[in-house]
This record gives structure tokens, C-alpha cells and sequence, in this order.
């Protein structure tokens, strides 16, 4: 199992986890060949098959809170994108 494929598995898993890190969620969505869109402040862009969705890059914390973690994993179901 790659690393990219791991993180996608941590994602979808239930109950949501808390250590998933920011960091190895942008490396999913570069491997998955899409965009990332700087936004003004602490926001970010995933953009996926024309899709966006707008997160904050957590902080002073690298891990994603739990909600954002649900959102996410909406998203990534929204664009066609499972484990």
C-alpha cells in the first residue's frame, strides 16, 4: 500500500481520526495530479475534476480537526474519489 493510499484509507475510516495531517492531505491531492489554490489568509483551494472546496490550513497545529476531516472526506466522495 503507498503512502498516498494510506492516507486516503485514514481519511474514510470510522470513527473520523484526528491525526491526519495537513501536510499528507496536500500530497494526496498532488498525487491525484489536481490543483491547490493559495487563498487569502490561512485558506486553501483543492480543486478536483472542476470541483473546489475551500479548507484552512490548520494551525499552530499540523493535524485537521475531526470536522474538517468530514468535510473533506465529503468532498473527495463528491469528486468521484474512494479508498
Amino acid at each position: 500500500m503507498t503512502r498516498q493510499q494510506r492516507i486516503l484509507q485514514y481519511i474514510f475510516e470510522k470513527p473520523v481520526r484526528s491525526d491526519i495531517k495537513w501536510d499528507d492531505v496536500i500530497s494526496l491531492v498532488k498525487h491525484l495530479g489536481r490543483e491547490i489554490q493559495q487563498r487569502k489568509g490561512s485558506r486553501v483551494a483543492l480543486v478536483i475534476h472542476q470541483v473546489s472546496a475551500i479548507f484552512h490550513t490548520p494551525h499552530p497545529r499540523k493535524e485537521m480537526k475531526k470536522a474538517a476531516v468530514v468535510e473533506l472526506r465529503k468532498f473527495l466522495e463528491k469528486v468521484g474519489v474512494h479508498p
